[in-house]
């Protein structure tokens, strides 16, 4: 469901920017035997991305509802959680022959649906930046969508730059910082405009290194 990506200069001479997607395999091998204990008891990859969007909904409708700041504290609770349940979809699909075109399709649309419903009802709460929230989601929706765009023109699935874990370790700390009142509203909308330019970038890289990878595999035949 991914490619690996390291640190360092890239086959295009550029240097590739670490990402939290990096410790993906060492996560993916704790799982491991949960993973196996699942797949043993029936668990199908296509109801855990369903059950990883459901978690988004239940956590933005208690964003949304609950005055209390200290709700904001299930933000890093949850996306741990959901970080998890999209690390055992996609090893149920791959590890357990569970793929088909409509686990690829609930895949892509999971994500974005689920960081739209997890993270614009912050921006209903009173004293947040909502026009900063709304464009975070909405870049971090071109970003996956430029990550999809390198298969329609013949490149793997880029998962370049600041991405979906990225996004996600930036609203979990907010929740964090913001839920134990550690931080001015003042504040706020800096993290969220900040990680809003780092998705704009991984746009472009993401559309750049789709065109080389083309270039290569054309070059190569």
């Amino acid at each position: 469901m991914g490619t690996g990506r390291d640190a360092g200069p890239a086959s295009d001479g550029h240097v590739r920017v670490p990402s939290i997607y990096q410790l993906k395999p060492a996560f993916q091998g704790l799982l491991r035997p949960l993973v196996n204990a699942l797949a043993r008891g029936g668990v199908t990859a296509n109801q855990v991305t369903v059950l990883a969007v459901v978690l988004c909904a239940a956590v933005g409708a208690a964003l949304a509802l609950v005055d209390d700041p200290r709700i904001l504290l299930l933000l890093p609770v949850a996306l741990f959680l959901r970080m998890a349940l999209n690390a055992i979809d996609g090893m149920l699909a791959r590890e357990h022959a569970q793929q088909s075109k409509l686990g690829a399709i609930l895949n892509e649309l999971g994500d974005v649906v689920g960081d739209a419903a997890m993270y614009l009802p912050l921006a209903l709460r009173p004293g947040f930046p909502a026009a900063a929230i709304v464009v975070f989601v909405l870049i971090g929706v071109i970003v996956e969508m430029a990550g999809v765009i390198g298969v329609q023109i013949g490149a793997s699935r880029r998962y370049d730059g600041f991405g979906k874990s990225d996004r996600a370790s930036v609203v979990g700390a907010i929740g964090l910082v913001y839920g134990f009142g550690w931080a001015p509203l003042a504040w706020l909308a800096w993290p969220f405009w900040i990680a809003t330019a780092l998705g704009a970038c991984a746009i472009a890289t993401r559309a750049r290194r789709a065109l080389a990878e083309v270039r290569t595999k054309g070059d190569a035949a």
